[in-house]
């Protein structure tokens, strides 16, 4: 499967392993993945391995998650994520951006055409994004493209980083038929 979206500024397309060094490059970096699950990266092969399964992901007819590189003037700048859950109603956002293009107003851009996928194309109705509770620049994101919060909890840093409190955030697509 090949998708390509288009905003305004930004391209998005399928990630791949072509995308190696401008995804380790932010993805390896302490700062950008201040708030992150799955980030940093240790390694180039860390690196490698996520590149392969999102490249494998869009070689299905049906992927089962996507991974889109997010592209502004031919430069990959970051990545979008929609994971759709089992029930084919529901999924989750995710987005990360390489620190340098953090303030322009590009992940709420490349998010919103990410949703726009999710309902018109994918026919999702509920939509969810996690955050830290510090992330407030996630929180203006995720409220600027109509999710509001839902949920509170707690989550664990997988490296170490330790428990932090974490928000969960709900878009409900609205049926206008």
């Amino acid at each position: 499967m090949h998708v390509e979206l288009t905003t305004r500024r930004l391209r998005l397309r399928p990630l791949g392993s072509g995308d190696q060094d401008a995804v380790h490059a932010y993805a390896s970096d302490p700062q950008t993945a201040r708030y992150l699950l799955r980030l940093p990266h240790k390694s180039p092969e860390e690196t490698a391995a996520f590149l392969a399964g999102a490249q494998a992901e869009w070689a299905k007819e049906r992927p089962a998650f996507y991974e889109f590189a997010v592209e502004l003037e031919g430069r990959l700048i970051g990545h979008v994520s929609l994971y759709p859950e089992p029930d084919g109603r529901s999924g989750e956002l995710g987005w990360v951006l390489d620190r340098a293009y953090w303030g322009h107003g590009y992940a709420t851009e490349a998010a919103g055409a990410l949703l726009r996928f999710a309902t018109d194309t994918l026919g999702l109705r509920r939509l969810t994004a996690h955050r830290d509770a510090e992330n407030l620049a996630s929180a203006r994101v995720m409220e600027k493209l109509g999710l509001r919060p839902a949920e509170e909890g707690e989550r664990l840093y997988p490296d170490g980083r330790g428990r932090a409190r974490e928000l969960l955030y709900t878009y409900e697509a609205r049926d206008d038929g």
